[in-house]
């Protein structure tokens, strides 16, 4: 049974997929841009590693300990395509995605993943604790195509948040904010990850993108102009 999420992988993927879906600024002028061909395939590699590598399966939890960053847009796609459930209140899960690692974090968990944000980072900057996953490092080794293993089932849990939760099945009617169609959007990254989620997911359901702004970066005019904003 398909998900939401599944599906809009496979429009990402075949409509318009040279078009940006995804523009990041960071700091340090830092602009990443991802066509949804480029988008698909992080999330694909990224699911991949998620089944093969940490035997991730429909119906696990993961936390994401991520500020909302493309990297951690990429990491929510790629659990809900894999079938899992995200947890964003700081609640247990079955792993733990993290930028930041500590000898400690992987007790309650399964697994951690230490996931650097700068942009050209090939591997974790420095030593991890014994056990944990360097994204960075694993992640460019799996494939580019996506192939379940196990069907993800859309009444499964989806989302865990502090004051709500979803099935699958409401990713993209009960939590995506609701956008123009074809909407060139700015999202703000200092408005914490679950809104860049809810945003995200309304712009690509209208078949639109976005623009996600770290908090560091000032939004010039000059900004909205060369990224053709439209909505905010």
């Amino acid at each position: 049974m398909s998900t939401p999420a599944t599906n809009l992988m496979a429009s990402l993927r075949s409509g318009n997929a040279t078009s940006p879906r995804l523009t990041w600024y960071g700091p340090d002028a830092e602009r990443v841009e991802l066509s949804g061909r480029v988008l698909d395939n992080w999330v694909a590699k990224t699911s991949n590693l998620l089944q093969d590598e940490l035997d991730a399966e429909p119906g696990m939890s993961l936390r994401l300990d991520l500020p909302a960053h493309w990297k951690s847009l990429v990491w929510a796609l790629a659990g809900w395509q894999v079938g899992m459930e995200l947890v964003l209140d700081g609640g247990g899960a079955d792993l733990l995605v993290t930028d930041t690692p500590d000898a400690g974090a992987g007790a309650d968990f399964d697994a951690v993943v230490a996931v650097p944000l700068a942009a050209l980072a090939m591997r974790w900057p420095g030593e991890l604790p014994i056990g944990v996953v360097d994204y960075a490092a694993e992640v460019r080794s799996h494939g580019d195509v996506f192939m379940a293993h196990a069907e993800p089932d859309a009444a499964l849990p989806a989302l865990r948040r502090a004051d709500a939760a979803h099935a699958h099945s409401e990713l993209l009617d009960g939590f995506a904010s609701d956008h123009e169609s074809g909407v060139r959007l700015l999202v703000r990254a200092g408005d914490g990850l679950e809104a860049a989620l809810s945003h995200a997911l309304g712009a690509w359901t209208k078949d639109g993108s976005v623009v996600l702004v770290h908090p560091d970066v000032e939004v010039t005019q000059h900004l909205l102009d060369n990224e053709r904003v439209s909505g905010a």
